[in-house]
C-alpha cells in the first residue's frame, strides 16, 4: 500500500525547508547516497551549491590582504565588515551592544578570553565551569590563579548564583557552561547568564559569563540579545559544514577584560616602537580591531558569506532545523529505547539526563548510549564502531571530549580514572570495558540534512547485529567428539610471509622449506611504511591500495623485490636483504638514524631508508608522503652480518638495490632474557587460518545474501592474512570438514621434524578483512557475517595466534636454521583435553 502524505512527511519533518529533505540531499549532498552520516555534533556537512558559490566568488574577484588601501584589499575589508554584521544579525546580537571577533574555532575563542582575563588583574581570576563542559572549557581552570570550581549539577550552579550578592571581592570571576552538552544533547539553562549579571550587580562583583554555544548552535537558534551572555564562543563548521572558522561574540560592556591583554600582533596596534622604549598604542576603533591579531582568514570569511546565503535558501531558519532534528531525535530515541533481547533485557543503555526528546528547550538531537547483550554485559564500543564503519554508518565513540559528562554518565570517579590511566587507559584507545563497565559511549548526532532513512539505518543496524532473538550459544562451537579427531589429516595448504607490514603477501613456493624463527616466519613483517610527517606506520584500513604493494623475497639474489599496481602498469623496486651498501638516514629527520614510530599502539624504534628513490617509490603510488622503514628481529643470528658477496655481484646490482637502513656494525640492543621481542607483527608471531573455517564462513555469507547485493560474495582466505593456512584431507568419501576445529587446539606439530607450535589466543578482527587483497577494493564482507557468527564477548574473532613452543626456542644461536616448514607438511593437532 502506498504510504499517505502524512506518513511520507510527518509533522515537523522538513518543516520550513525549501524542499523535502530527501530532495535537498539528492541535490546538495550526493556523497550521502551510500553513507549514513551521524556525527553532526563533530561537524555538519556543507552543501554542494555553497562550495560552488564560494568558488564563483573566488574566481570572479581579487581579494587582497585587508591591511592595505588597494582596491583588492578594500574589497576584502568590505566583505569582512558585511559578514561580521550578518553573523551578529544571525544570532540577534545588536551591533550597538555586541562585537564579533573572528578566531580559528570555539576553542581559540575560549583561550583568547582566558588569556586576556589572566592579564586583566594582577591577582588573576577565579573560574567556575559546569561538569558537562567540553575539554576546551575545562582547560581554562589551568589559568585561574584564584582557584576554580566544577559544578556537578544545575542545582549547584543555582546555589552559587544565589550566594553571589553576598560576595564582596572585586576580583574577576568567570563562570562558563555549554548551551548544549556535546555528550548527550542535554540543553542547559540559558537563564544563568542574566541571573549571574543580576546577582553580581547587587554586590558590585566583577563576574562574567561565558557561553560555549558550539554544540547548541549546530541545530538550534540562539538569541544572544535575549540570553545576554558576556562572551559567546562558537564554530561555524558546526552550523554550515564550512568554512573552518570560529568566533568570540563579546558584549561591549564586558570588553574591559581585554584592556590589559599583553600580546599584540599584525594590525591590532596603531603604533609600536620596536627598539628602545617598550611602548605601543592599541587600536581603539573596535573590540575586534584590538583582538584580531595578524591577517584575518579573509577567504574563509568570504566563504562564510556564501554559507549564510545557502543555509537560508535551503533551510529557511535555525528554528526549522531545530524542529526537524527534534522530530528525528525523538524517533530514534523511541525506537532504540524499546529494543529488547529474547529475555526482555534492554539492548541499549541510553544516557539521558532530566530531558525529554522532542522538547527543544531541554534536549538537542544527540543520543548517547551503549549496547548490552542479553546477559547485561556491555559490547565494546570500538567493536561497534568497526562494524558500523563496515556498514557505512559513521558515528562517534569514546568520551567525545566531554570528560565530566562521560564520567558522570558511566559512574567513574576521578580516582577511578587516574587508576585506569596508570594501567594504560588513554583517550581514543581500545580499552573499552574495565571491570565490566564501559569507558566511553556511542554517540549519534543529527543535523539539518539527516533524514528518516538515516534513523532507519542505525536502528536496523542495531537490530540486525546486536538484538539476540534466541538464547546465545555458550561456546562458538561444541566440543569435538573423539571420533571427529581420529583420521583427520591436516596439512599446510599455503605459507605466506608479509615482508612489509600491511602490504601484500609473499607466498612461499611449493617445495621450498621456510625458516621459522623465534619471532615468526623468516622475513615476516620486518619492514613497514611510515608517514614522513608523523612517523606513524601506515595500514590498509586507511590506505587500501597497500594491498597492491607486493613484496617478493629472492634469497638466491639476496634482495626484496617490490612491485606496485596491477599487471598492466606495474613498477618495481629492489632492496638488499643484507646490511651491505647501507646508509644512515639524515639527522634532520631523526637522530642516529633511529625514528620512534607508532605501530598498533606501541612505540618502537625503526630505521628509515634515507634514499629519496625509496620514499618516492611508495609516496607516488599511495599518494601519501611516506618511506620504507625496517625493524630487524632482535635475535643474535639476525643481527650477525650476512656472508660477503663477491665484488662482481655487488657491482652488477649496485645500481638496482637501494641503500638499506642500518650501519654495517649495528650492535644488537641489550635486552632482558626470556622476554618476547616487540616486532612489527601485531600481537603474536604467527597467525594460523583454517581452510575449512573459511569455507564455512563463505557458506554463511551466501546464506545471508541481502537481496542479491554484492555483500554475498564469497571471500578468499587471503583476506585473513594468515601466515599458515591449514587444510584437511578427509579420511574417506562422505566425510565432512570440521570448521573451527582450531578453537580446540592447544598446539600443533608440523612436518617431519614435528616442529611444535603452541596455539594461543583467537585473532581479533577489524575492518581490514573487508579489503580484497587482489584488487584493494573494500566491501562489507566478511566482517558483517563474522560479527554474527564469530562474536566472542563482543569481539569479532577468526583464526588463531601461534608461537614456537618454549622447547623449540632453545639453541637458536647454535642451530639457527633447523626449524623449517613447507607447503604440504602434515599438521598434527594436539587438543586441549589431551
Amino acid at each position: 500500500m502506498e504510504p499517505s502524505s502524512t506518513e511520507r512527511s510527518p509533522a515537523g519533518y522538513s518543516y520550513g525547508y525549501s524542499a523535502d529533505v530527501d530532495t535537498i540531499r539528492e541535490q546538495e549532498y550526493p556523497l550521502l547516497n551510500e553513507t549514513t552520516y551521524l556525527d553532526h555534533a563533530g561537524t555538519t556537512l556543507y552543501a554542494k551549491s555553497m562550495i560552488e558559490e564560494f568558488s564563483r566568488q573566488m574566481t570572479s574577484n581579487i581579494f587582497g590582504n585587508p591591511h592595505s588601501m588597494s582596491l583588492s584589499s578594500q574589497l576584502s575589508t568590505q566583505r569582512t565588515d558585511d559578514v561580521r554584521l550578518r553573523i551578529l544579525q544571525f544570532f540577534n546580537a545588536d551591533p550597538e551592544e555586541y562585537d564579533l571577533v573572528f578566531v580559528a574555532n570555539a576553542t581559540a575563542a575560549i583561550k583568547l578570553l582566558a588569556d586576556s582575563l589572566r592579564d586583566s588583574d594582577h591577582r588573576g581570576f577565579w573560574y567556575g565551569y559546569h561538569a558537562d563542559a567540553h575539554t576546551s572549557l575545562v582547560g581554562v581552570r589551568e589559568l585561574a590563579e584564584m582557584g576554580h570550581q566544577c559544578f556537578q549539577s544545575d542545582t549547584e550552579v543555582d546555589s552559587w548564583i544565589s550566594e553571589l550578592p553576598d560576595i564582596q571581592t572585586k576580583a574577576p570571576k568567570l563562570i562558563a557552561f555549554p548551551g548544549q552538552s556535546n555528550l548527550n544533547g542535554r540543553r542547559l539553562p540559558l537563564r544563568w547568564c542574566k541571573e549571574v549579571r543580576s546577582a553580581a550587580r547587587q554586590s558590585g562583583s566583577n563576574v562574567y559569563t561565558l557561553l560555549d554555544a558550539a554544540s547548541f548552535v549546530s541545530t538550534a537558534p540562539l538569541d544572544i540579545g535575549a540570553v545576554a551572555p558576556d562572551f559567546t564562543a562558537l564554530s561555524f563548521y558546526k552550523i554550515f559544514g564550512f568554512p573552518d572558522l570560529g568566533a568570540l561574540i563579546v558584549k561591549k560592556s564586558a570588553a574591559r577584560v581585554f584592556e590589559r591583554r599583553r600580546y599584540f600582533g599584525g594590525g591590532t596596534v596603531d603604533m609600536v616602537i620596536a627598539a628602545g622604549a617598550q611602548w605601543h598604542a592599541k587600536k581603539e576603533s573596535s573590540i575586534h580591531d584590538r583582538l584580531e591579531d595578524g591577517t584575518l582568514p579573509f577567504h574563509s570569511i568570504v566563504a562564510l558569506d556564501a554559507a549564510l546565503d545557502t543555509h537560508k535558501r535551503l533551510y529557511g531558519s535555525m528554528a526549522n532545523i531545530s524542529t526537524h532534528t527534534a522530530f528525528l531525535a525523538k524517533r530514534l530515541f523511541d525506537r532504540i529505547s524499546v529494543l529488547t533481547h529474547w529475555n526482555q533485557t534492554n539492548v541499549c543503555q541510553i544516557y539521558q539526563t532530566n530531558a525529554v526528546y522532542g522538547c527543544t528547550k531541554t534536549q538537542g538531537p544527540i543520543v548517547a548510549f551503549n549496547i548490552r547483550n542479553s546477559q547485561g554485559e556491555f559490547i565494546p564500543k570500538t567493536e561497534v564502531e568497526k562494524l558500523a564503519t563496515v556498514q557505512n554508518i559513521q558515528i562517534r565513540t569514546g568520551s567525545v571530549c566531554n570528560p565530566g559528562g562521560t564520567a558522570g554518565a558511566l559512574g567513574w570517579t576521578g580516582a577511578d580514572l587516574r587508576r585506569h590511566y596508570s594501567t594504560g587507559l588513554r583517550c581514543g584507545d581500545a580499552h573499552d570495558i574495565i571491570g565490566g563497565r564501559p569507558t566511553g559511549v556511542l554517540r549519534v548526532s543529527l543535523g539539518a540534512m539527516t533524514n528518516m532513512k538515516d534513523i532507519d539505518s542505525v536502528v536496523d543496524f542495531i537490530e540486525e547485529f546486536y538484538v539476540e532473538r534466541i538464547p546465545p550459544v555458550v561456546a562458538l562451537n561444541p566440543p569435538l567428539e573423539e571420533t571427529d579427531m581420529v583420521g583427520r589429516h591436516f596439512y599446510i595448504e599455503s605459507l605466506s610471509v608479509f615482508p612489509i607490514k600491511s602490504c601484500g603477501a609473499f607466498k612461499v613456493p611449493e617445495g621450498k622449506r621456510w625458516e621459522v624463527k623465534r619471532e615468526g616466519l623468516a622475513w615476516d613483517r620486518e619492514w613497514c611504511l611510515i608517514h614522513q610527517g608523523t612517523g606513524a606506520a601506515l595500514n590498509q584500513k586507511r590506505y587500501p591500495r597497500m594491498a597492491l604493494i607486493r613484496p617478493a623475497i629472492d634469497l638466491d639474489r639476496g634482495i626484496l623485490r617490490i612491485t606496485c599496481g596491477v599487471m598492466t602498469d606495474q613498477v618495481s623496486l629492489e632492496i638488499s636483504l643484507g646490511w651491505e651498501d647501507t646508509s644512515l638516514i639524515s639527522t634532520s629527520l631523526c637522530t642516529n638514524s633511529k625514528r620512534p614510530s607508532m605501530v598498533c599502539g606501541d612505540q618502537i624504534s625503526l630505521h628509515a631508508y634515507s634514499s629519496p628513490v625509496v620514499s618516492a617509490f611508495f609516496s607516488d603510488y599511495l599518494g601519501v608522503p611516506c618511506t620504507l622503514a625496517r625493524f630487524p628481529p632482535q635475535t643474535a643470528n639476525r643481527y650477525s652480518r650476512p656472508p660477503r658477496m663477491t665484488g662482481t655481484w655487488k657491482n652488477r646490482f649496485r645500481k638496482l638495490i637501494m641503500p638499506g637502513s642500518f650501519p654495517p656494525e649495528l650492535p644488537p640492543p641489550v635486552r632482558e632474557t626470556n622476554t618476547n621481542p616487540l616486532l612489527l607483527s601485531n600481537e603474536m608471531p604467527i597467525l594460523v587460518v583454517s581452510r575449512s573455517s573459511v569455507n564455512r564462513l563463505n557458506e554463511r555469507i551466501k546464506a545471508n545474501n541481502k537481496h542479491g547485493t554484492g555483500g554475498s560474495k564469497a571471500v578468499a582466505a587471503d583476506v585473513f592474512r594468515g601466515n599458515i593456512v591449514v587444510a584437511e584431507r578427509l579420511a574417506q568419501l562422505g566425510d565432512v570438514e570440521q570448521p573451527y576445529a582450531e578453537d580446540h587446539w592447544s598446539s600443533i606439530r608440523i612436518g617431519p621434524d614435528q616442529l611444535r607450535v603452541d596455539v594461543l589466543d583467537a585473532c581479533q578482527r577489524c575492518q581490514m578483512v573487508c579489503i580484497d587483497q587482489f584488487t584493494g577494493i573494500r566491501s562489507e564482507e566478511p566482517f558483517s557475517t563474522l560479527a554474527k557468527t564469530r562474536n566472542v564477548n563482543g569481539k569479532v574473532c577468526f583464526g588463531k595466534y601461534a608461537a614456537l613452543a618454549p622447547e623449540e626456542t632453545e639453541g637458536f644461536e647454535s642451530q639457527p636454521d633447523h626449524r623449517t616448514v613447507m607447503v604440504g607438511d602434515v599438521v598434527v593437532p594436539v587438543y586441549h583435553d589431551e
